[in-house]
């Protein structure tokens, strides 16, 4: 076993142990193998497999039986080693300090000091020459040996904590099960990189309605399709931005109508054509596995898909009680039950509450009660539950302790099948660690835009250019929320009410400037002394018009000049009802200055912004995951 760092050589790649909870020193000597956490693990889970799926790049203990003993750290078969005798420096007793004297031991060497002790003439005693004669010499050998034994019992103890280390790193990673990322014929182009050389990463999530077991078929009911395929119920791409400032995640209406590509089932070898006419799209995942999901989705949206990550309704329940309570609203009681048994028997009082367990469940699949009861009306449910989930995770709250840290790690790698690139837990960390670099108010939540299907009202399709706008942002990496992912960070003021509190209207200085001219039309005259007006009415008696020439300006805004000036800026913006992203700190003004740009030319209303080319259609209906005040509608018919 080697050490941390071998001589010459690079360092290891940090470990996930820290994080998933356990002790980083079991990583200790594992093998070379393992500390890049791309070691070769089994194909299937289960006990028993001990080789992967061609059974190369295994890594194996070099005696099997030497497995650890969990409770002393001593491995089995290993005699348990004598401890120092006593008086002895040994593991666990305190060293004397450097340059200090320490008590001899019983077998120290014997060799003669300079001056015997004696009278002023450095003669010793006859007896104490006698003594010195009658004294039997003790061999040195023997504190030899109680030290290698001594080193030995610490080595075997070392070996020991990490091979159990070793055993439960590995343990995690046969816990994944793990299909092919893609079994289409074709692939979506890779990305282009941006300007610093990164590329974005597109997760496919995944979640299963299988009934392929005794708990999945007691969740999720329908006993007459036990053991049937299972079908891909849930299905959202999550974007991350290749400079890993924002993120986007896309839902796809589980009722959606669209053309399935031809797949190749990897285990049985069966081809599925490709669909003459549409299908659903939770139908792609019993033509060959998650694969098949991933290509229909490439086809459609032109987006190269990095990994996928499936879960079943078991694990949805596991991983919601490993992580503890998610907070959810609803706008009024809800039952979801009709009368003739149906719907997911979720069951809450009106406002927020924290679920967990086969609640968590009974929210994502929840249809009736929702709105209108559609799958559109689930999929926002579902997003709300993410955000919330994402906030959680980025909190680390009720994760502190390292129990709950393992409980998280063993629950998520039973629950999860991903594809054979991500499948180990070195890599889901890495990925975690990834996500974890974008602020929930850069993250967006949206629905592909849809239209209900001429060919089958009670489905939908993709809404025609709504779709595509949608899928172009995802392709280019813009940012879903309207801001350019490449640009700097924005300022608080873009999404935050600043923590600089406003003094009262009467007392805030305001300039008005007319920017409202363009290159082929000249300012509308007297638009200054408008704005004034209308904030003179809302009681900022400050306020006046400059009178002298300025820039044209495309667009309104409320520039200021330092911080302690952000609150009075953000009080203008709130009494002439303009968004705080109109706000914006600026260096060319000497106090708060509404600038009236070509966008404002009339009216005392600030205009709607229109929707730009870089921007998501309103179809896509933008959830913003800062957004903690979302409330699902509950439909009248099931309240209580």
């Amino acid at each position: 076993m080697g050490s941390a760092r071998s001589e010459g050589g690079p360092e290891r790649d940090q470990d996930p142990a820290g994080a998933l909870g356990w002790d980083e020193g079991l990583y200790e000597g594992r093998d070379a193998a393992v500390e890049t956490g791309r070691a070769k693990v089994p194909g299937q889970r289960g006990a028993g497999d001990a080789g992967g799926a061609d059974g190369e790049g295994e890594t194996e203990p070099e005696d099997p039986d030497e497995q650890p003993d969990r409770d002393s750290g001593t491995p089995v078969g290993v005699p348990e080693q004598p401890g120092p005798p006593a008086g002895e420096s040994g593991p666990g007793r305190r060293r004397p300090e450097a340059g200090g004297e320490r008590d001899a031991p019983e077998d120290a060497p014997e060799e003669a000091p300079d001056e015997a002790p004696g009278d002023a003439s450095g003669e010793a005693p006859e007896e104490a020459d006698a003594e010195a004669a009658a004294k039997p010499r003790k061999p040195k050998r023997r504190k030899r040996r109680v030290l290698a034994w001594t080193a030995a019992g610490l080595a075997l103890t070392l070996v020991a904590a990490g091979t159990a280390g070793w055993f439960y790193y590995q343990h995690l990673n046969d816990n994944l099960d793990r299909k092919p990322l893609h079994i289409g014929k074709s692939r979506a182009p890779e990305p282009t990189p941006n300007a610093a050389g990164q590329t974005p990463l597109n997760i496919l999530l995944i979640g299963s309605d299988a009934r392929d077991s005794e708990e999945n078929q007691r969740l999720g009911g329908a006993r007459e399709t036990f053991g049937g395929p299972a079908l891909a119920d849930v299905q959202m791409l999550l974007h991350l931005s290749a400079d890993r400032s924002h993120m986007s995640v896309i839902s796809m209406p589980r009722d959606t109508l669209l053309k399935i590509p031809e797949c190749t089932d990897p285990e049985s070898g069966k081809v599925y054509p490709a669909t003459v006419g549409t299908r659903m799209t939770n139908q792609t995942l019993m033509r060959g596995g998650p694969g098949c999901t991933v290509a229909t989705w490439e086809e459609l949206t032109g987006i190269r898909i990095d990994h996928f990550m499936m879960v079943d309704f078991a694990g949805v329940v596991s991983m919601a009680d490993a992580i503890g309570g998610v907070p959810v609203c609803v706008d009024a009681n809800l039952h979801s039950r009709t009368s003739d048994g149906k719907g997911s028997g979720l069951k809450l009082k009106k406002g927020t509450t924290e679920i967990k367990g086969e609640d968590a469940l009974a929210w994502l699949r929840t249809r009736y009660g929702f709105g209108d009861g559609s799958d559109i009306a689930r999929a926002k449910a579902q997003h709300m539950y993410m955000n919330s989930l994402v906030r959680k995770l980025r909190e680390n709250t009720g994760l502190s302790s390292p129990n709950k840290l393992r409980n998280l790690a063993e629950e998520a790698t039973e629950a999860l099948t991903v594809d054979e690139e991500l499948a180990s837990v070195a890599e889901l960390y890495a990925l975690a660690e990834e996500l974890k670099k974008v602020a929930p108010n850069r993250t967006t939540m949206a629905t592909m835009p849809w239209i209900w299907s001429p060919s089958d009202h009670n489905r939908v399709e993709p809404k025609p250019d709504d779709a595509e706008q949608l899928f172009r942002l995802v392709r280019e990496d813009i940012a879903l929320d309207g801001r350019d992912g490449d640009g700097p960070s924005p300022s608080p003021s873009e999404d935050e009410t600043s923590e600089d509190p406003a003094d009262d209207p009467a007392d805030i200085a305001v300039l008005v400037r007319n920017g409202t001219g363009s290159p082929v039309a000249a300012p509308v005259s007297g638009r200054a002394s408008d704005l004034v007006k209308l904030l003179t009415e809302a009681g900022f008696t400050r306020a006046t018009a400059d009178q002298n020439q300025v820039e044209n300006r495309e667009e309104t805004a409320i520039l200021y000049p330092s911080a302690e000036l952000e609150g009075d800026a953000q009080s203008v913006a709130e009494a002439l009802g303009m968004p705080l992203g109109t706000v914006r700190k600026s260096a060319e003004v000497s106090g708060v200055t509404l600038e009236i740009g070509a966008d404002w030319t009339e009216g005392a209303t600030f205009p709607k912004p229109k929707k730009g080319d870089n921007e998501p259609p309103d179809s896509a209906e933008a959830l913003n995951g800062s957004d903690d005040t979302a409330c699902m509608e509950v439909d009248p018919a099931f309240t209580w």
